[in-house]
């Protein structure tokens, strides 16, 4: 079993930054690869970024490449999602997931792990 929980989260003004954290337990972080995906008011979840250290691999959704890194610190078992030049479109909250292959994925159900999420709010 995997536990995922998010921190980070917050209100920042349109342009501003912000760092989302997803800390881990159960297993070596490295067996999994990881994502980040987020869910806005009367919307579907959807995908956002992913990495796979095995694989030295990473994804981005268009909407957000260019403005959003992820990474991670497998020492700390932490995987970051660092988000500038945020948008009001990116009010969503955040949820980590992590599945149990170690390659990148885009879709929910591809992973078998999820935290509780964090909100972000980004004003105009």
């Amino acid at each position: 079993q995997v536990q995922l929980v998010e921190s980070g989260g917050g209100l920042v003004q349109a342009g501003g930054s912000l760092r989302l954290s997803c800390a881990a337990s159960g297993r070596t972080f490295s067996s999994y690869a990881m994502g980040w995906f987020r869910q806005a008011p009367g919307k579907e979840r959807e995908f956002v970024a992913a990495i796979s250290w095995s694989r030295g691999s990473t994804g981005y959704a268009d909407s957000v490449k260019g403005r959003f890194t992820i990474s991670g610190d497998n020492a700390k078992n932490t995987a970051y999602l660092q988000m500038n030049s945020l948008k009001p479109e990116d009010t969503a909250v955040y949820y980590c997931a992590a599945r149990r292959w170690l390659d990148v994925a885009t879709m929910e159900w591809e992973y078998d792990y999820w935290g509780q999420g964090t909100q972000v709010t980004v004003s105009s």
